[in-house]
């Protein structure tokens, strides 16, 4: 079926991953990618070979691309590059600050050029301030934003396993794109964008920012618990199985209390009473709590658990996950031959999702310059 964005043109002058997401959800939708690289190709695709020998980040972030090799600084690419402009809908970046304007490419020349094209410039920290100069990786940012220290262990600052920065710089980048069409075609005028890192990974952090400014107190890692919610935090079966568990509200607890912990009086007794006694007395209560996980195997947990009504998961390794019953996948063709990834998360009711394939290092090039020659 067609997409929702058939008839769009995307240039995009990207790599990495910030970029690239918001690209490839364009893609989905049916628009037309065309992904400018290098001879070398986005060093996305050397990050690793664990898909057949193809890049697992690179096949997930540029499936339904075409692969454009083009040098800007290069005349005549310089000139392809505005031809193809001069139709599109759409021109991200995300090279390092300043370059794409210093090459000619400057996201307010190019819309006073082109009024109707919608510029995207992604960086790592913003265009102004003594940070806009900066690198800015994922993990970095993580580290820069304080994401990286309420993330972990008790005993130390951690990594969210994912790139988690770059993510929500490219989702938000992604829905920004799709207002600026709206509005479009509503004016006729393109629109500006710029999406950082660091500003987005600044939104996700807005709680515990306010919890801080409000109290004066950096919040505390937690591991696997809740900061201000017990009992919320995982607890290990008799085979060493973690089981997470989600307490919300006091009727949970009394059911949790009455049903798994064989215990209906518990929630009586001081210091578990309400969850801000819990909460205060939370090594008490999950000591108390373990004991009761521990006499139990998985299966007799997940009985229990769920004749209590009370929100559960098991903490699953990669392995748990890639063959977890909820996991839905769907076939991506690479250079290699066909992966299977995990599927987009929104399920549209009257189309079916059908990734386009991922294309090899300028497997489009010859195309396009025929296509755009003289215009």
């Amino acid at each position: 079926m067609s997409g929702a964005l058939d008839g769009i043109l995307v240039l995009s002058l990207e790599q990495a991953v910030a970029a690239p997401y918001c690209s490839s959800r364009l893609a989905d939708a049916g628009a037309r990618v065309i992904k400018i690289e290098r001879p070398e190709g986005d060093f996305a695709r050397l990050y690793d070979h664990a898909v057949g020998g193809e890049s697992s980040y690179f096949v997930w972030l540029n499936r339904g691309k075409q692969s454009l090799v083009a040098d800007i600084k290069q005349p005549a690419d310089a000139a392809l590059l505005h031809a193809i402009l001069a139709k599109a809908d759409v021109f991200i970046q995300n090279l390092a600050p300043g370059a794409a304007a210093r090459s000619g490419f400057g996201s307010e020349a190019l819309r006073a050029r082109y009024p109707r094209l919608i510029t995207v410039d992604i960086s790592g920290y913003g265009e102004a301030g003594e940070y806009a100069g900066m690198k800015a990786y994922d993990l970095l940012v993580q580290a820069e934003s304080g994401l990286a220290m309420v993330t972990g262990h008790p005993a130390g600052p951690g990594r969210v396993g994912v790139s988690v920065c770059d993510i929500a710089c490219g989702m938000s980048a992604h829905a920004a794109v799709l207002e600026a069409l709206i509005a479009r075609g509503r004016t006729g005028r393109g629109r500006g964008l710029k999406a950082s890192l660091f500003d987005g990974m600044a939104d996700w952090m807005n709680t515990p920012l306010l919890q801080y400014e409000g109290s004066g107190k950096e919040p505390v890692r937690m591991g696997l618990a809740h900061p201000t919610i017990c009992p919320y935090g995982a607890f290990a079966t008799s085979g060493g199985v973690l089981v997470l568990i989600s307490i919300q509200n006091e009727r949970e607890w009394a059911d949790f209390c009455a049903k798994f912990m064989d215990e209906p009086d518990l929630p009586s007794r001081p210091g578990y009473e309400s969850n801000v006694a819990r909460v205060a007395n939370r090594a008490v209560v999950d000591a108390h709590v373990a004991a009761v996980f521990a006499r139990m195997t998985r299966d007799e947990a997940a009985q229990k658990l769920r004749a209590s009504n009370t929100a559960f998961g098991f903490v699953n390794d990669v392995a748990g996950l890639s063959r977890h019953p909820a996991l839905r996948r769907v076939p991506v063709a690479t250079a290699s031959g066909t992966a299977h990834i995990a599927a987009p998360p929104v399920i549209v009711s009257d189309s079916e999702v059908a990734l386009g394939p991922v294309p090899a290092i300028g497997a489009h090039s010859a195309a396009i310059r025929a296509e755009f020659a003289g215009s």
